[in-house]
């Protein structure tokens, strides 16, 4: 998994009726693009994270194109 700054961290909801969790990726701390990253929230908050199976990267070139 390899995200850069800007790119957005969505982890899915593990149960049903969980919704995905979606953050902002602000720093990469791991080398080359890879984790831990540091994601903001939409509520503001930051966290480190290393993401597991069940979370994706959204580019933000992709993104910008749909």
């Amino acid at each position: 998994m390899r995200a850069s700054v800007g790119d957005h961290l969505v982890q899915h909801g593990r149960v049903v009726g969980q919704h995905d969790q979606v953050s902002e990726v602000v720093e990469v701390m791991g080398r080359e693009g890879n984790p831990p990253y540091r994601v903001r929230f939409p509520d503001g908050h930051e966290a480190v994270m290393s993401p597991g199976p069940d979370c994706q990267v959204r580019h933000r070139e992709k993104e910008q194109r749909l």
